[in-house]
């Protein structure tokens, strides 16, 4: 007889531990995470949606003519022609992302002097530039509408480059705008004083360093070397005269100085006429006297 043996089979595994009370809430506190995030994801994309939407709908409701009040000045244009250039004013103020008034008939309104937007609306059209006696004025709204190629076209033009070419002569005077507002100070000041309509001023104006005439040069620097230091300040001479101009190196003469002068006080509104009176005739030493040009300057107040 056999006998067999079997060996009893192993006892089961235990079961697993149940969970936490804390690990069952760092689940859910995962999941309600998630499920936020994901409606918050969501939401900025139905919003962002919304905004385009409501960004195409606006850039759609201009209609194809506008109707402009600028300043009181009626205008009437395509859309299109507004939107001409990206980068100005004109085209972001009428791309649907601003709000832009209506006068009581309905005109979209610009807060600004209309004397000129037609000048704008004319080089938007077809690139016409303004006549020449405009151009300033154009100039400086197409800076306040931010219009980069009729600046660019404009600053061409014979009066802004002829201002630029001036103002190159003028640095070499850096003291001009000082003298210019001397010459209006004195000038009201002595009107005031005298209760008189105008004044009168004495302006020197020289652009030669040496107070004498070109022949008498030589003789007078040979002179002038053979000085002490102390002799030789009477060279340092200044005339009497309210404003002095000058010297300075460059083609650009006397009369031309006169005339910026002139236009300048002109640009405020002064008028102002100027005539040579003669020269310093101040004795320097030995028998030389100073040649400097005097002008009487006759500033009129009204």
């Amino acid at each position: 007889m056999v006998f067999v043996c079997f060996s009893p089979p192993p006892p089961p595994p235990p079961p697993p531990p149940p969970p936490t009370p804390h690990h069952h809430q760092g689940e859910i506190a995962r999941t309600e995470y998630n499920m936020e995030h994901s409606v918050d994801y969501v939401e900025r994309a139905v919003s962002d949606t919304k905004k385009a939407v409501n960004y195409q709908s606006k850039a759609r409701r201009f209609p194809e003519v506008i109707s402009l009040n600028v300043g009181g000045t009626y205008f009437t244009t395509r859309l299109s022609t507004l939107r001409r250039y990206e980068d100005t004013m004109l085209a972001a103020m009428f791309s649907g992302r601003h709000h832009i008034p209506r006068d009581a008939e309905g005109r979209f309104f610009i807060d600004r002097d209309g004397a000129y937007f037609g000048d704008i609306l004319n080089f938007l059209r077809e690139g016409e530039l303004p006549q020449r006696d405009r151009v300033r004025s154009v100039h400086r709204e197409a800076q306040y509408y931010a219009i980069g190629p009729l600046l660019d076209s404009l600053e061409d033009t014979q009066p802004l480059t002829g201002e630029k070419v001036r103002q190159a002569f003028l640095d070499l005077l850096p003291y001009y705008k000082d003298n210019l507002e001397r010459i209006v100070e004195i000038a009201k000041l002595r009107a005031m004083q005298r209760k008189a309509r105008f004044a009168k001023l004495k302006i020197c104006v020289y652009k030669e360093e040496m107070p004498i005439t070109p022949y008498e040069r030589p003789l007078f620097n040979s002179l002038r070397f053979e000085r002490t230091e102390s002799e030789a300040k009477l060279f340092e001479h200044h005339c009497e005269v309210d404003v002095s101009f000058g010297p300075w190196e460059a083609v650009a003469d006397v009369y031309d100085l006169l005339h910026c002068i002139v236009s300048d006080l002109a640009e405020r509104g002064i008028t102002a006429d100027q005539q040579c009176i003669g020269v310093c005739d101040k004795h320097l030493i030995n028998h030389y006297y100073c040649k400097r040009p005097i002008y009487e300057f006759k500033i009129t107040w009204w």
